[in-house]
């Protein structure tokens, strides 16, 4: 597990927010010391408990999830604390509804030998989730989990964990993303990050830090001291590196931090605005666009040696470059037809295809980590929505919509899209707020993301190594 933080500044004041922020994130980067699946003293369950995400809407299946049994307070007060972690992240995913623990009938401590499944078939648990916590002598802590398949009474799957003590909350996102992956089939996004653009002040001075988090918007972090205006900070397919803009000294650049290193520095030193950066799916290139004279076309750089490839080169405005998971191509957005629309490029340059043919403008397009999909916003008669395509151009689908909807960032399983909301103030612009939002892609169970103050331009992590 990696951590995120800050890129060097120049100040005695910065260079204490870069330190605290990077002592914050390697401890809760430490390591988990042992991960072992658990095989129980019953048979796994073959084809029994499973949710179909091939259905749209799904009705969330009801789930148990019982505090983690501690022998002693700090132990039961840790396997609490586990238990509500893994709640909330099965919550917020829409597709599972945990019970009230009022109405369990079982204790976890009852539980640690098998559980009584007619007790919780009483309270109409599909699934029930068990687990343990022991504190270890090295000051690290063993945390064992199991899921159950209540109705077939089989255990499914199970994980024994160790880590420091103080990386409790970690363990709670990888199993959760282990009950989501055996209950649906699919890869969880709850062991990840955001990094987004964190914004105070009047309309026409905002004030815009590089902020991080993790999904649930736990242990954040305010990397930038907001002297410099940031915008459209990326991850690396690694999570070691991020890639954003920064105004520095009044001029538009590309910047690279290595994370492990905490070395900062400018991808290239352009003589015209660098903007839009994303990384190739290996990392070992950044794609950008680069405006000369007014025009601006794709362009990437290799990390390594530093070579810089022009893809396109048009008078139209060629921008917002994502590439596809596999390396191969890469969309963008253009006016080339007279209005903004999208287009996908070979990587390795050539002719590029127009894919989207509807009504309005079309932009900050993105790959879906899956390949089978391109998110992007659209403006159309007044309106902003956030919507999906085939990368095809085919079976264009909106999600989201309001007064301003705009960045989507996808999930690393390819389920689910954040993006930013503006709410629009009154005529003078007083009262407007920005804010967070994830929603499915079928277009259901939207929920806001909760920031500090007000938040933009988010990125979503690839899961954490």
């Amino acid at each position: 597990m990696n951590d995120l933080s800050t890129p060097a500044l120049p100040s005695r004041a910065a260079g204490r927010l870069v330190r605290a922020a990077i002592s914050r994130l390697k401890r809760l980067a430490a390591p988990l010391a042992v991960l072992t699946f658990l095989a129980a003293g019953v048979q796994p369950a073959h084809a029994v408990l499973e949710i179909d995400l091939t259905r749209g809407q799904v009705e969330p299946l009801p789930v148990a999830v019982s505090a983690f049994h501690g022998t002693t307070t700090g132990e039961a007060a840790l396997g609490s604390d586990i238990a509500s972690v893994i709640e909330a992240n099965l919550r917020r995913s829409g597709l599972f509804r945990p019970i009230d623990h009022a109405a369990f009938l079982q204790t976890p401590e009852a539980m640690q030998v098998l559980p009584r499944f007619a007790d919780w078939r009483q309270i109409n648990a599909q699934a029930l989730v068990t687990g343990s916590v022991s504190e270890l002598p090295d000051g690290q802590v063993s945390v064992e989990y199991r899921l159950w398949d209540v109705f077939a009474e089989q255990h499914m799957v199970g994980l024994r964990l160790s880590t420091p003590a103080e990386n409790w909350r970690r363990i709670a996102h990888i199993v959760s993303d282990s009950i989501y992956k055996r209950l649906t089939g699919e890869e969880g996004d709850f062991d990840t990050r955001i990094v987004y653009v964190s914004e105070t002040g009047p309309a026409d001075n905002r004030i815009k830090r590089l902020a991080i988090m993790d999904q649930d918007g736990a242990n954040h972090e305010f990397l930038t001291d907001g002297r410099h205006l940031v915008l459209t900070p990326r991850f690396s397919p690694t999570v070691q590196e991020i890639t954003y803009l920064s105004y520095v000294e009044g001029k538009p650049r590309v910047y690279l931090y290595n994370i492990e290193s905490g070395k900062q520095e400018v991808i290239g030193d352009f003589p015209g605005m660098t903007f839009a950066p994303r990384f190739s799916p290996n990392g070992n290139k950044v794609v950008m666009s680069l405006s000369t004279d007014g025009n601006s076309d794709i362009y990437t750089m290799d990390l390594h040696t530093r070579q810089v490839e022009r893809l396109t080169d048009h008078p139209a405005i060629d921008t917002s470059p994502s590439y596809s998971p596999d390396g191969r191509r890469i969309v963008f957005n253009s006016d080339r037809a007279g209005r903004q629309q999208l287009y996908v490029l070979d990587a390795a340059g050539g002719t590029p295809q127009r894919i989207s043919f509807g009504e309005g403008r079309y932009a900050t397009p993105v790959w879906s980590p899956r390949g089978d999909l391109i998110a992007f916003t659209k403006m159309n008669s007044g309106r902003f929505y956030i919507g999906v395509m085939r990368p095809d151009g085919t079976g264009e689908r909106l999600v989201a919509e309001g007064f301003l909807v705009e960045s989507p960032t996808w999930a690393p399983n390819g389920r689910v899209l954040m993006f930013f909301r503006e709410f629009p103030g009154d005529v003078n612009g007083k009262g407007s707020s920005v804010r967070l939002f994830t929603i499915d892609i079928t277009g259901h169970n939207e929920r806001e993301v909760e920031t500090p103050l007000d938040a933009s331009d988010p990125a979503w992590s690839p899961l954490i190594p």
